[in-house]
């Protein structure tokens, strides 16, 4: 098929996901972006199109770099998984027994498991904190470490947006003495494609600004008079300022930084080809622990997100609400603005989209274009 707006490869079996790609463009606002499908042992599907800077000029590139936002939250979780393979900690061990410090201000019954599924209770820090401090992984992960939890191990599920890559990072840290980008490095090396806790300076020119128009960020003051949720709230995810990327996500300070629920930069093929690891069990991690993973950990109302959700160790499974295609396996994770990972071990499906123009919030008419049109194909495909 003739394309206008995009450029790559797509197999003929799938034009219906390069139409919607082309139509995010020139119907949906899209202003940059990449998409790549595996189907089972092929790259069906390898789509950039668009622009990867403010001013529009410079052209999309197969190897361009963007924050995947939550698209993060699986990728450090599964750092974490591939120790519980190795026997190095306990999925159901006290966080504070690989941690110490962590263990502060009566957190020392929260589990591993805990921590990967949003019960850790411990989605905001309440130590006032700037910029600055977002830029050193040390410095969070002890503030974290320090602070008062919001509720008690296990009590609810509180969806941990920015904090939960110091805690699940900082748990890293503890039983490895690597940070969690060097772990990442070591986990990707072999793959397709390229993801990033902390962007290497060789690899900056490679990433594309985001367009985030939402810029104002309460200042301390502000967040002091308010209290229960809505503090809990307001300073997960604005403590420090710069915490969501909001005012500071084009900056070198904010690439180079290691905040793994919030900053992976990765391209679409790295995305695509981590999921697509994980169809192969043993590869990434064990398949009965991905089993588990993959399945629901914790439900209930948020008040983060503000609704019911559901979460396994780290993934989130498939649902109505927050679908990846027709298979009731298929798990994955949405990050802000729309950028998407998952995979579909039913249809031996894995996918990767990024994209640099952030609407509200991770669920989006562009990613769920794709997704339905992927839906599509693949009902077409198992009808022959």
């Amino acid at each position: 098929m003739a394309r206008q707006h995009s450029r790559g490869f797509c197999d003929e079996r799938f034009d219906a996901v390069a139409e919607a790609f082309d139509a995010n463009f020139a119907e949906r606002g899209e202003v940059g972006a990449a998409l790549c499908i595996w189907w089972g042992d092929e790259v069906v599907v390898d789509l950039v199109g668009g622009t990867r800077d403010l001013a529009r000029r410079l052209p999309w590139q197969h190897d361009t770099l963007v924050d995947v936002y939550s698209v993060s939250k699986p990728v450090v979780a599964l750092l974490a998984l591939r120790l519980i393979d190795a026997g190095r900690i306990e999925l159901d061990a006290p966080v504070a027994s690989i941690w110490p410090d962590f263990g502060a201000q009566g957190k020392g019954t929260v589990t591993v498991r805990h921590a990967l599924c949003h019960l850790a209770g411990v989605p905001a820090i309440e130590e006032p904190l700037s910029n600055d401090d977002l830029a050193s992984f040390s410095t969070m992960c002890t503030a974290l470490a320090a602070t008062r939890p919001w509720a008690g191990a296990g009590e609810r599920l509180i969806y941990h947006t920015n904090t939960y890559g110091h805690l699940v990072g900082g748990l890293i840290m503890a039983a490895t003495g690597a940070t969690p980008g060097e772990q990442l490095a070591a986990m990707v090396g072999p793959l397709d494609g390229s993801f990033y806790f902390g962007v290497p300076a060789s690899e900056l020119p490679r990433c594309a600004d985001v367009h985030f128009e939402l810029d104002v960020v309460p200042d301390a003051s502000a967040l002091a008079h308010l209290s229960g949720d809505e503090a809990m709230v307001a300073r997960s995810y604005f403590n420090p300022p710069g915490y969501s990327s909001i005012g500071i996500v084009n900056t070198t300070p904010w690439r180079t930084a290691q905040v793994p629920s919030t900053n992976g930069h990765a391209d679409a093929r790295g995305v695509a080809s981590l999921y697509r690891a994980l169809l192969e069990p043993g590869r990434i991690i064990s398949g009965e622990l991905l089993d588990e993973a993959s399945a629901v950990q914790s439900s209930g109302h948020c008040p983060v997100l503000g609704e019911d959700a559901v979460f396994g160790l780290g993934f989130t499974p498939t649902s109505r609400r927050r679908s990846f295609g027709p298979s009731t396996t298929s798990f994955g994770h949405f990050g802000t603005g729309g950028a998407v990972g998952f995979c579909d071990p039913e249809n031996r499906i894995a996918l990767g989209y990024v994209m640099n123009h952030v609407i509200p919030r991770w669920q989006s008419s562009r990613n769920r274009a794709i997704i339905d049109a992927l839906s599509s194909s693949l009902a077409t495909l198992n009808r022959t």
